[in-house]
């Protein structure tokens, strides 16, 4: 499993987060999700031999909403 965490632009309201969560809750391969509208981020853990970051990431912006690139759990970027 891998973690990451992407950075959301877009959101204003927790409406916006419950929507971004629940796409990305959808995905094959995500075990869970946490999106927090206060911060703009989703934190992810998923599994990498069944969806790939850049498919999470098209799955935010086809939502509507703008993703820079991502960190993972120790902070990274990816």
């Amino acid at each position: 499993m891998k973690n990451v965490i992407f950075k959301v632009h877009g959101m204003h309201c927790d409406g916006c987060a419950q929507i971004v969560q629940s796409v990305l809750k959808r995905r094959e391969g995500v075990q869970t999700c946490a999106v927090s509208f206060a911060q703009g981020t989703a934190r992810v853990l998923f599994d990498p031999v069944r969806v790939d970051e850049s498919q999470l990431q098209a799955a935010i912006e086809q939502a509507g909403y703008q993703v820079e690139p991502h960190r993972d759990a120790s902070g990274t970027v990816a």
